[in-house]
């Protein structure tokens, strides 16, 4: 995948765990699962990070 893409991608998912958070501070009965939610969209934006540079690292100049 290419820079941009994955990019793109880690905007989403810290876009989607903002709203988690948000969320979160507006329906306290759920809050505990919206931060949880929120905490596994960041892990997925890191891996997606850790992923691209791991490839990229492994490429032949």
């Amino acid at each position: 995948m290419s820079g941009p893409a994955v990019m793109e991608n880690v905007r989403r998912y810290r876009a989607i765990a903002s709203l988690c958070r948000q969320s979160a501070a507006f329906r306290p009965i759920q809050r505990d699962s919206l931060l949880a939610q929120a905490a596994e969209w960041e892990e997925r934006a890191i891996a997606e990070i850790e992923r691209y540079f791991s490839c990229s690292a492994a490429r032949p100049a």
